[in-house]
């Protein structure tokens, strides 16, 4: 059992607390961390023994919100939590990268990180508090660990850098960054910026690493009083060193000359036919070819990355700097709004932009509360992108990741709805990959956008860094392979346009880098991100001066507050018949705006002209266009402006005596009216007579003033109809 501990201190202006030996007791370690009014309980369990033959560290991050941590009931049909929401799946992410890499090299024991979110003060984001405490509670729990982490989010408020700043804060920031590392570095970085310089953007990474290190140290103190019996791990015997030195005397030299070979296919055939030689004759010999096949991937990497450090040249043939051959193409699918083939190299993204109305904007049910988001992006990663059959399901926590680097990077240039009232989605499929297919669906995602007609203030690109780090030096390399990815130190990802930098997401593999490492990365890759725009602006510089011919025509329209029942009607009667009639969406917002969507531009106006209709007010001496729907004895009702309706007195019907109202007119007639006036009630009085029926035009001075006694009928016959109009009302 642990001890019970409790650990406070100020940070930011907030009081952070840790405390252990109360909650979840039988976990092997146990956290509840508090900022502010968030909470987060933090627990890990890890097993003693691995499985045989495991030839990866099976590390499980699950971060859950809890509704009642908000005092919300889930939505829904069954009202519980279900599957995880995409914040749970990048927060749980979040997490798990700056831990991983501080496991021992060849631990294989399963370990399971459960960070559930109990209170949310609707101030405090529950993702670093759970960061914290899953670092505080890994620490305690005796597993081989070298931490604690800590992380810290950064904003950028009128020039000057906050730290964890609130919700509300963020709301004026140019910037959002999450770093985390240790006492002696940094291991993880992910931003969204509104096109910050790469000094700015490092300051921030420095900024926050400085001032999580109090939160390292209670942690530390936390452990002290509070750790368990750190874990025995077995050595390195005798007979594994020996193992390593009979794969390097077979593999060695047969390795180095399939990594000679550019093309990826062919590599990968040349590389595992000799691992597949080598492996056969330590079967042969009698020994451990299960643990050999991790032996050979640190041969391999060392032969990699060494080669980079002693010639300068990559597996591809490159220098550190060179970016791969780059063929951009925009307008590639007719049918779809905006469309993009962006290739670089083996690794290829074909973007599709979709432009829709507010009815498709995604609802999102949030602790925070309820919004809608009008930008969607979706990353694919189908399993022929790399020669391979697998089974295919729903997006993976990989996919949900990299769509959400893509979507911080395009975020920052897009219009915003008033300028440019669409929802927008992107897809992103990706149909070679050997490399970055991230940054890849950056780029073209920016050109499917521009090709859709959607006015971004510029357009993005994104490049992928790696670093090659030993004792005699290091590399930073440009635009990374997919094996320079595996068998490096760094995932360094930077988009942006040519004024700055709008996503930052770094990955560490080793214990940390240093701020010299860091400069340069965001220096070249600066330079890199500059040559991809020039390569991408060869199929279009800027968004097309109109959307396609495929795509919904919104026009905006305003009415006044006080008429959008009216725009309504009872119980959605009158907007359900404009867009049944029409063929138009049709958006009403609370302070009288108006969104009308239709793929034919006659639809839109139709129905702008009802809406239209439905708020003005008739003018006197105005023709208009209406429908008769009723008749009687005295005369006909024709609706004219909208939902308006007015009344033709049959002595307005038709020039000289009309004896019966059927006998001019009749129910669905279309006919042409002017408004003569309103009688003492507000009623509109319309005349047919003064308006040629054919032409529309006015002949109120041909016809001249109706004739009888007077110019009209004796009163008392005129009370009578009055009585009786307003009985058929």
């Amino acid at each position: 059992m642990f001890n019970y501990f409790r650990k406070e201190l100020e940070w930011g202006g907030r009081s952070l607390v840790l405390e252990t030996g109360k909650i979840a007791r039988q976990a092997d370690g146990a956290v509840m961390a508090r900022y502010g009014d968030t909470i987060v309980l933090c627990t890990v369990v890890g097993v003693k023994t691995s499985r045989p033959g495991q030839d990866f560290f099976p590390l499980t991050v699950n971060y859950q919100e809890k509704t009642f941590a908000a005092g919300k009931i889930p939505g829904g049909f069954f009202k519980r939590e279900g599957r995880p929401s995409e914040k749970e799946v990048l927060v749980s992410r979040l997490i798990d990268r700056p831990i991983r890499p501080l496991f021992p090299e060849g631990f294989r024991n399963e370990v399971q990180l459960v960070a559930t979110v109990l209170s949310h003060d609707l101030e405090n984001d529950p993702d670093i508090v759970a960061m914290v405490g899953c670092s505080a509670a890994l620490t305690l729990s005796g597993i081989p660990f070298f931490g604690p982490v800590a992380a810290a989010r950064v904003g950028f408020i009128d020039g000057q850098y906050a730290l964890n700043p609130t919700a509300e804060q963020m709301k004026s920031s140019t910037l959002e960054l999450v770093v985390a590392g240790t006492a002696e570095g940094v291991l993880m970085v992910e931003s969204e910026a509104q096109e910050l310089s790469e000094e700015t953007m490092l300051g921030a990474v420095t900024f926050g690493h400085q001032h999580f290190q109090p939160v390292i140290q209670a942690i530390i103190e936390l452990a002290e009083h509070a750790a368990r019996e750190p874990w025995e791990l077995p050595e390195a015997d005798a007979a594994e060193r020996g193992l390593a030195a009979r794969i390097d005397t077979l593999a060695r030299a047969p390795l180095v000359e399939a990594y000679q070979e550019r093309i990826k296919q062919a590599r990968y055939e040349r590389v595992g036919a000799a691992k597949k030689a080598a492996l056969g004759s330590l079967a042969e010999e009698g020994l451990n070819v299960e643990h050999a096949q991790n032996l050979l991937k640190d041969l391999e990497a060392d032969i990699v990355r060494n080669a980079i450090l002693d010639t300068g040249l990559r597996i591809d043939g490159r220098d550190t700097k060179t970016v791969r051959p780059i063929v951009a193409e925009v307008g590639v699918l007719p049918r779809a709004h905006g469309s993009a083939l962006f290739t670089r190299g083996e690794t290829q993204a074909l973007c599709v932009t979709t432009l829709g109305t507010g009815q498709d904007e995604q609802v999102i049910d949030a602790l925070e509360g309820e919004y809608r988001e009008h930008f969607m992006l979706h990353y694919n990663f189908p399993p022929y992108s790399v020669g391979e059959a697998k089974r295919m399901g729903s997006p993976g926590r990989r996919e949900i990741g990299h769509g959400k680097l893509a979507w911080r990077a395009i975020r920052p240039v897009l219009p915003t709805k008033e300028r440019f009232p669409y929802t927008l989605r992107i897809v992103s499929e990706i149909t070679e990959s050997n490399g970055s297919s991230s940054m890849a669906t950056v780029c073209g995602s920016s050109l499917a956008l521009m090709d859709a007609g959607v006015p971004l203030s510029r357009p993005v690109a994104g490049i992928a860094m790696g670093l090659i780090k030993e004792e005699r030096g290091y590399a930073v390399l440009s635009d990374i392979l997919g094996d320079e990815d595996h068998l490096g130190d760094m995932d360094f990802k930077v988009a942006g346009t040519e004024q700055g930098v709008t996503s930052l997401q770094m990955d560490i593999k080793i214990t940390s880098i240093t701020p010299e490492i860091m400069q340069v990365a965001l220096a070249q890759a600066r330079d890199g991100r500059l040559h991809i725009l020039g390569e991408m602006a060869r199929a279009i510089t800027g968004a097309r001066s109109d959307v396609a011919a495929t795509a919904p025509r919104i026009t905006i329209i305003t009415v006044p507050k006080e008429k959008i029942r009216e725009v309504i009607g009872t119980g959605g009667k009158v907007i359900r018949e404009i867009v049944e009639q029409t063929g138009a969406k049709i958006d009403i917002e609370d302070d009288g705006t108006i969104k009308i969507a239709a793929s034919e531009q006659e639809r839109a106006q139709a129905a702008i002209d009802w809406i239209r209709g439905i708020v003005a007010e008739p003018e006197v001496g105005v023709i208009y266009n209406g429908k008769v729907v009723k008749t009687a004895d005295f005369g006909a009702f024709v609706n004219f402006l909208g939902s308006r309706d007015g009344l033709v007195h049959i002595s307005e019907l038709a020039q000289g005596r009309v004896a019966k109202t059927t006998d001019v007119v009749n129910v669905g007639d279309a006919v042409r009216v002017k408004v003569l006036g309103f009688d003492d009630r507000g009623k509109v009085k319309l005349s047919m007579r003064v308006v040629d029926q054919a032409t529309g035009e006015d002949i109120t001075d041909k016809v001249g003033p109706k004739g009888g006694r007077d110019g009209g009928r004796d009163g008392g016959r005129e009370r009578r109809e009055r009585e009786t109009e307003s009985a058929a009302e």
